[in-house]
């Protein structure tokens, strides 16, 4: 077994279980923090099924931002929308074999990576042009931009220009899942590719877009708005509330 092929093999295991201790240890912290207040941004619904709705629009459509500023929604769909195509399409990689709807979206996440590319694309440039948005945008905003571009070129690159061996690919990754190393084309695109994908892997935990499960903690969009009706009293303050009672 090569050497290149021993590398990416731990690369990808420790970029993984990077992401997975990340991921809970982050996700624990969002559900032990205290929301002392009511703070739900208005309008806001009044019951928990309202608070559902709204945030499956939130998820699904963007709804704030939609709201906000139609520029940054279109761009913003267009790179969300092409990376759930283009991770769908690479599903291919870890299943054999492949489930129909998967080989059905082939070509669509050609597009997929395009449009995201593109959005990310225009979002950065926003970076640059917009003079507020620029002045609060900070370094490791533009690497992370860059990292993505980086991902989405890389891997157009690989279907446009110069083609690697997707068939040993995903061998590759197969044995991954199965513990059983499988040798690894030593093509630069793929290279850098895999090598971003697993640097993106490593970083995100501790990175702005935590706000993919952020969003489903944040008091501001999970609160009811029945502060009138019924007094908010977090769970943590509950024992001195009574202690004062008594």
């Amino acid at each position: 077994m090569s050497v290149l092929t021993i590398a990416y093999a731990v690369l990808f295991y420790a970029a993984t279980a990077i992401l997975i201790i990340g991921l809970v240890v982050k996700i624990r912290s969002y559900i032990v923090t205290p929301s002392p207040l009511k703070i739900p941004i208005m309008p806001a619904p009044m019951t928990r099924t309202g608070v559902v709705f709204r945030m499956m629009r939130e998820v699904t459509f963007f709804e704030s931002l939609f709201k906000s500023n139609r520029w940054i929604w279109i761009l913003a769909v267009l790179f969300h929308a092409g990376l759930l195509l283009a991770l769908a399409r690479h599903m291919r990689y870890f299943i054999e074999p492949a489930w129909g709807w998967v080989v059905f979206i082939q070509p669509f996440g050609i597009y997929g990576g395009m449009a995201m590319v593109a959005g990310l694309l225009g979002l950065w440039a926003r970076r640059f042009l917009v003079e507020r948005v620029r002045y609060i945008s900070s370094p490791s905003d533009h690497l992370m931009l860059a990292l993505l571009v980086l991902i989405g070129a890389t891997g157009l690159g690989m279907k446009f220009v110069a083609r690697t061996d997707i068939v040993q690919v995903k061998i590759f990754f197969l044995g991954l899942l199965r513990f059983d190393l499988q040798p690894l084309p030593a093509d630069g695109p793929l290279l850098i590719h895999l090598g971003a994908v697993a640097t993106l892997m490593i970083v995100f935990p501790f990175s702005k877009l935590l706000h993919v499960p952020g969003v489903f903690f944040s008091p501001s969009r999970t609160q009811v708005d029945d502060a009138r009706e019924k007094r908010h009293l977090a769970p943590w303050a509950a024992h001195m509330d009574a202690d004062r009672e008594a």
